[in-house]
């Protein structure tokens, strides 16, 4: 545990240098630092990077993320206390059960094409308010009903049979994976991005008891 911890720490140390915007050295490593800050949350030993005063000067011309994270709008799930990043380190859409519609696929697109964001992490979490209320069923008032209708109209929710025990969990991961192939399936810039190994696609849920967000195998 002791070398995952010290691993963690040297990939946060390669992305940061005090008093500067520094980049993440490869793009390949910008998921590893990710996971690193989420090791210091979950373990309460946060360092909450790019909050000064500096830091607000150098980014207040221009924003140079280095992830784009699409998650819920779950008050418990905020991306960047739970990957321990700050100011212009992350893009981050939010809608009640991370769901995604035209808007927020161009705002991805955006983050993508003109700022030159290496990574897109879509960020499920346990117990989701819009999940469970499509697993319990029922009617849903107002516009509520449109985020129920969206998830249900989902093919990989909808291949969950409706007698799995652990059904809201699957559900859960079945969503995550419906959103990574909407990216690739409903964006042509996405798409030739990933083609190109010029982006990368990840999905993780986030574990509200133990702080900590697994990855989603493929």
């Amino acid at each position: 545990m002791l070398a995952v911890a010290s691993l963690f720490m040297l990939l946060y140390s390669c992305r940061h240098k005090p008093g500067s915007d520094q980049q993440l050295t490869t793009r390949a490593n910008v998921l590893e630092v990710l996971m690193a800050g989420n090791y210091r949350f979950a373990h309460a030993k946060p360092v909450h990077p790019d909050e000064s005063r500096q830091r607000m000067s150098e980014i207040a011309k221009e924003q140079h993320p280095f992830a784009v994270v699409i998650s819920c709008s779950d008050s418990r799930v905020p991306p960047e206390l739970i990957f321990d990043q700050g100011l212009g380190d992350l893009f981050v859409i939010r809608t009640a059960g991370n769901l995604m519609g035209g808007l927020e696929i161009g705002s991805v697109e955006y983050a993508v094409e003109h700022l030159g964001v290496g990574l897109i992490i879509v960020l499920g979490h346990q117990q989701c308010g819009a999940i469970k209320a499509f697993v319990d069923g029922g009617e849903a008032p107002g516009h509520i009903k449109d985020i129920i209708d969206s998830i249900k109209s989902e093919q990989e929710i909808r291949e969950i049979p409706a007698n799995d025990k652990n059904r809201m969990d699957h559900c859960v991961e079945a969503n995550l994976r419906h959103a990574t192939h909407q990216l690739l399936n409903q964006s042509a810039i996405i798409k030739e991005k990933v083609e190109k190994n010029e982006l990368r696609i990840a999905a993780g849920i986030y574990d509200l008891q133990k702080g900590e967000v697994s990855m989603l195998k493929k």
